[in-house]
């Protein structure tokens, strides 16, 4: 029985992150990551606190794109 346990969890801590990538992203995606990091970038959280993730946010919001 623990042999089937243990097999169980190894199989799930092999298979399950594999499944939980995503594919490759689009070169929109991408590229609206990059200018919204540049402008979140600006705001560090030490000085600005949430400020860098809502301009980061709203950065994504524009682009039509997830954050």
């Amino acid at each position: 029985m623990k042999t089937l346990i243990a097999s169980v969890g190894l199989v799930m801590l092999v298979v399950f992150p594999a499944l939980a990538q995503p594919g490759p992203i689009s070169e929109a995606r991408a590229e609206a990551i990059r200018e919204c990091n540049a402008i979140a970038r600006k705001y560090p959280q030490y000085l600005w606190g949430n400020m860098e993730i809502y301009q980061y946010r709203a950065c994504m919001a524009q682009r039509g794109q997830k954050e």
